[in-house]
């Protein structure tokens, strides 16, 4: 599955430091570009799953679930 998002990056000193504007709360840093883009990408996949989680323990226990794609 491919999910794309905004990655915002800027300059403080010796540090890059992301965040995407589609995800309130993702942020990432990192003394390289790369690396703040990889700290980014974590976050972002740590918020979606505790959200994920979070979401599904409010649906009843009878309910139909399947999984959607997108590409």
């Amino acid at each position: 599955m491919r999910h794309e998002f905004t990655a915002v990056f800027e300059r403080d000193g010796d540090w890059f430091i992301a965040y995407c504007p589609e995800i309130p709360g993702a942020n990432g840093q990192g003394q390289t570009k790369e690396e703040a883009r990889r700290s980014l990408a974590e976050a972002i996949a740590l918020i979606l799953e505790d959200r994920r989680e979070d979401a599904l323990r409010g649906v009843p226990a009878d309910a139909e679930c399947e999984t959607v794609t997108l590409e």
